[in-house]
């Protein structure tokens, strides 16, 4: 009997360090979940590179890196543009926190005149 409770104190004084292992455990699985929404499909980027009719074969590690460059460009761009939306005081970004972006970092500069 004395075994018995000896084991349920120790459980007990490990209970926080499990809570915190569970914590992390699902922070991290969260993290794994938002990456998963930010993820272009490779099979759809594929399928893109391959309406150019100059284009015959594609490597998958082109593809990959094609993927990932774009995803970091869409990432750049839209913290950009949620700069603008905060000034505003507003949460959700609309296509003038875009165009602000746009007119206004340099690197974002080549995108002038496109969303019209």
């Amino acid at each position: 009997m004395a075994n018995f409770e000896e084991e349920g104190s120790v459980s007990d004084k490990e209970n926080p360090q499990d809570f915190q292992e569970e914590v992390e455990n699902n922070a991290r699985i969260d993290e794994e979940q938002k990456e998963k929404l930010v993820k272009l499909p490779l099979g759809r980027i594929k399928t893109i590179i391959k309406l150019d009719p100059e284009v015959t074969m594609v490597n998958q590690e082109a593809v990959f890196l094609i993927t990932k460059s774009t995803e970091l460009f869409i990432d750049s761009l839209v913290k950009e543009s949620y700069k603008y939306t905060a000034q505003m005081k507003k949460k959700t970004i609309q296509k003038r926190d875009v165009e602000s972006a746009i007119n206004n970092v340099d690197a974002l500069a080549f995108l002038e005149g496109m969303i019209d």
